[in-house]
């Protein structure tokens, strides 16, 4: 089992697994907080809806569909330039936390106006019947009801991520994925790969764990 493992430094491993959890934390708060509010605007500006405005929707559409069509390793190197002038290096954990966030706050938005549309309209019809303004409408009955479905997109974009930041190493933005790129695939060393990705599928599977908890917690009634 020691030779098998020959090649592991397990500091390396320790440090990679920071730097992915950084990245992982850091897009993912700042994916939803800018997907939450633009799900919201692509529900409220829809047709037939409380705001409804056919050109925002339309335009708002339209940058989401963009944005989300990208695969994400181009979206990676075309953002370089933007990423430095953000955050002043386009290299290590902060230098992948632009795109990442670029990368998945469209995907997640989608994910929010679906939840919307599965609340039941009368609940929002009675809301709107006792004189709430729109802003009431959405943090008092739109987003509680959704928020099952809210949470279940957020755990599938954290999923999305963590491919996501692998997929960062290729540009040396560190993490488990730049371990296995640098010494699994390009020194061959098999250990190396094999317990990135055993790490990686865990780091998956007690996500979609803690989410689905999280859903179900809220759906109770």
């Amino acid at each position: 089992m020691s030779g098998w493992f020959a090649n592991i430094d397990w500091a390396d491993i320790g440090g990679a697994c920071v730097d992915t959890l950084t990245m992982l934390g850091g897009s993912l708060i700042l994916t939803i907080l800018l997907g939450l509010p633009l799900g919201v605007l692509l529900y409220l500006t829809a047709e037939r809806q409380l705001a409804e405005n056919r050109l925002a929707n339309a335009v708002i559409g339209f940058v989401v569909n963009i944005l989300r069509s990208v695969p994400f390793i181009i979206l990676l190197i075309v953002m370089i330039p933007l990423t430095v002038l953000l955050v002043g290096t386009s290299l290590g954990v902060l230098g992948a936390i632009p795109p990442l966030v670029v990368g998945a706050a469209p995907f997640y938005a989608r994910l929010v106006e679906s939840a919307l549309r599965e609340v039941d309209r009368t609940t929002i019809e009675a809301v709107q019947a006792m004189g709430a303004t729109t802003r009431q409408i959405v943090t008092g009955a739109l987003i509680p009801e959704a928020l099952p479905g809210i949470i279940s997109g957020a755990t599938v974009t954290a999923v999305a991520l963590v491919s996501f930041t692998a997929m960062a190493g290729v540009v040396g933005a560190g993490g488990l994925g730049d371990l296995a790129i640098r010494f699994g695939y390009q020194r061959f060393q098999t250990d190396v790969m094999v317990v990135t990705v055993a790490l990686l599928v865990i780091l998956v599977q007690f996500i979609q764990f803690a989410g689905d908890r999280l859903a179900r917690h809220f759906t109770r009634r």
